[in-house]
């Protein structure tokens, strides 16, 4: 299995770059098929869904809670979800549409405010990983997604 980039810039013919997946063809042989992650998850109304899924699971994580905007019922806003989702739509391939409404995603700018140590990066992965399988995501995309988000939340580490 091999999947390539997941950032939100793109390349000279204006589509995002490519995910190179190799995987079996209906189970009978081995081919190679493109598709984006927000394609091998269903395209935008299943990745709006897992943003909404990570929040959720968050809530069993407080210091996490304690860091986003609450609603009236203890919920992470309507706000912060929308965004994220926007976020994640571009970053999995989707429409560019997070870059366009807020430019250039600055991941550690935009979390510099929040100190992130272990204890939240791991706080962080543990509610992704519970949307993941709230969401039955599963095979080469899920491993691709598991590995990524992990990376992206360590990058995002500010606290050694």
């Amino acid at each position: 299995m091999l999947l390539a980039c997941g950032c939100a810039s793109r390349p000279a013919g204006g589509r995002p770059h490519v995910w190179a997946i190799q995987a079996p063809l209906d189970g009978l042989s081995t081919g190679r098929m493109e598709q984006t992650p927000y394609e091998l998850l269903g395209g935008r109304e299943a990745v709006i869904a897992l943003a909404e899924s990570f929040y959720d699971a968050m809530a069993s994580e407080p210091p996490l809670l304690a860091i986003h905007e609450l609603d009236a019922d203890g919920r992470v806003s309507r706000a912060a979800r929308d965004r994220f989702g926007l976020f994640l739509v571009g970053w999995l391939g989707g429409p560019q549409d997070y870059v366009a409404q807020h430019g250039h995603p600055r991941l550690r700018m935009r979390h510099a405010r929040v100190q992130v140590d272990e204890a939240m990066r791991d706080a962080w992965v543990r509610s992704m990983q519970r949307a993941l399988d709230a969401r039955g995501v599963q095979g080469a995309v899920r491993i691709f997604l598991d590995a990524r988000f992990a990376e992206v939340a360590d990058f995002l580490r500010n606290v050694r």
